[in-house]
């Protein structure tokens, strides 16, 4: 089975992503005010995170522990790198290495 579709069926509660990621509820809360995360939900009790989530959640918790970046500057980093990402992509599409 793919596991990355097992992931994408993933759906972490705010505590349980704080625990993986090892990263303090505060700054979880700052990341989605940023819009580095995106969860399910209306309230942060409600929150719902999946595992395309989990996987920002880690590289942000990442960047801010090696790199010491404020929440905007994980924000802009996780960007520039979806938009690098899709770059990429764009040129496998046709056929460029």
């Amino acid at each position: 089975m793919d596991s990355r579709i097992e992931e994408e069926d993933l759906q972490l509660t705010l505590v349980e992503l704080c625990r993986v990621c090892r990263a303090p509820e505060e700054q979880v809360r700052v990341w989605v005010v940023e819009g580095v995360l995106t969860p399910i939900g209306a309230a942060p009790h409600e929150w719902r995170f999946t595992g395309a989530s989990l996987r920002r959640a880690r590289l942000a918790a990442s960047l801010t522990r090696d790199l010491e970046l404020n929440a905007p500057g994980v924000a802009l980093a996780l960007d520039l790198m979806d938009q690098i990402e899709a770059l990429k992509s764009q040129l496998r599409r046709h056929g460029a290495r």
